[in-house]
């Protein structure tokens, strides 16, 4: 069974021995494939260096985080593309809008947004997709960028049905993470409706760990638990729900 998290920040981790515990649990639970999203300038040597140290299981994306768009934006962003060019990426992201925190640059996030998608395609590479109280304004700016190379993830997925079967249709997968978890999150009513060709999995390290340890830091190795609540919704077993999100993951991000 290999089972992929699509989605983690296990770089913050930065001291050695707790980082190689991190990941020597989620070897131990044959979670063996971690995607990492930079959010902003500074993190990005934070990413490399664990893809340095763990190549074969570690693999790079790059974007900027809409929290992080500023003023600035532009010269933050030609600054993170630089990184690329001298490594390799799998995606673009994370990338999006976020309206929770802040509508203060919500044209500069939108702005934002749109040229990284554009990179991302001219690059045939898919995006990861940041959205947190922004889901039309989201997907305002994919319906306009549609196109054959317009592919990704539609991160922490936590929206209703019509949403979701809005995302699918775009041919994006949702990234499910530990909210599946919580008892009054409302997605054990959405997930069994969702075929598990749509779906990879994601924890967010060290955000929104799952049951049984919410309200304790997340990290990958705890993506176990999350396989095990979508296995439960879809009434099948773990390893069926490890080899299609895995699939998913590998047709995807092309590795």
């Amino acid at each position: 069974m290999v089972l992929t998290d699509t989605h983690t920040h296990l770089y913050y981790e930065t001291i050695a021995d707790k980082r190689a515990e991190l990941m020597e649990r989620c070897i131990s639970n044959n979670i063996s494939r971690l995607f990492l999203p930079n959010v902003d300038l500074a993190s990005v040597p934070l990413v490399f260096d664990l893809v340095r140290a763990y190549p074969d299981q570690c693999f790079p994306m790059l974007g900027l985080h809409p929290c992080s768009v500023k003023e600035n934006w532009e010269q933050e962003l030609n600054d993170i593309k630089a990184a690329h060019q001298q490594n390799k990426i799998f995606a673009i992201g994370e990338i999006g809008i976020d309206l929770y925190w802040d509508k203060t640059f919500l044209a500069e996030q939108i702005e934002a947004f749109r040229v990284q998608i554009n990179w991302a395609k001219s690059l045939k590479l898919p995006i990861v997709i940041h959205c947190r109280d922004a889901f039309n304004e989201v997907y305002e700016v994919l319906q306009q960028e549609q196109d054959e190379n317009l592919r990704g993830i539609f991160h922490c997925f936590t929206g209703t049905l019509e949403q979701a079967n809005k995302v699918t249709a775009l041919g994006f997968y949702l990234g499910i993470g530990g909210v599946v978890t919580y008892k009054n999150a409302g997605l054990d009513k959405i997930i069994p409706e969702i075929d598990l060709r749509h779906i990879v999995l994601e924890t967010d390290s060290p955000y929104l760990t799952p049951v049984p340890f919410r309200g304790k830091p997340n990290e990958s190795s705890y993506l176990i638990y999350i396989a095990q609540k979508v296995a439960e919704l879809h009434q099948t077993d773990m390893d069926t729900v490890a080899s299609i999100t895995t699939e998913n993951s590998r047709v995807l991000f092309g590795v």
